[in-house]
């Protein structure tokens, strides 16, 4: 199978372990800093986490969702868009909400139950995305916990992820 078929049929699952709390919220600015121009989901679980990942991104077009309505502005297409949401902002699709339909979700905290994880991926679904859930010391024993229960296989994040990003965006452009 070639590598451009798999990057396009399976969204790719990663984990960031950090030794400190506060190195996660430093690693997503520069992991945001350097990214392609893309549509980038990051998930949290309180508004006090919500507020405090939005303050320090003001180089970013950040939007912090209340509500499960998001438009992009226009003119807007040669940067990335980072939606930053709360578990209880996501759509549901059920209800006949659209998903978010991001290539890079960044689950900043772990969901406390895991079908709140199985709903954050189906929300933001774009098969051909990228999920990086950064953890913190003893949450790799949750993460590992999630994806036992599940079919997912998540592997620690590589040095050369933006490698990956960008292919999925050409892969994304290419498929229309």
């Amino acid at each position: 199978m070639a590598m451009d078929s798999v990057y396009a049929s399976h969204p790719r699952h990663f984990y960031l372990a950090v030794d400190r709390l506060q190195f996660k919220m430093q690693t997503v600015i520069e992991l945001v800093a350097r990214r392609p121009c893309f549509l980038i989901v990051v998930c949290c679980s309180t508004r006090n986490d919500l507020d405090s990942l939005c303050s320090p991104l003001p180089f970013v077009f950040c939007s912090a969702l209340s509500q499960t309505h998001f438009l992009p502005p226009p003119n807007e297409d040669e940067r990335s868009h980072m939606i930053i949401v709360t578990d209880a902002c996501l759509p549901l699709l059920a209800s006949g909400e659209f998903p978010l339909n991001a290539h890079l979700l960044i689950n900043y905290e772990l969901p406390a139950k895991k079908e709140t994880y199985g709903r954050c991926l189906i929300s933001r679904y774009c098969a051909d995305g990228i999920v990086i859930n950064m953890v913190v010391g003893g949450e790799v024993v949750t993460l590992k916990s999630i994806e036992e229960s599940s079919t997912i296989v998540m592997q620690e994040m590589p040095m050369q992820i933006l490698d990956f990003m960008k292919t999925i965006l050409l892969l994304a452009f290419v498929n229309g």
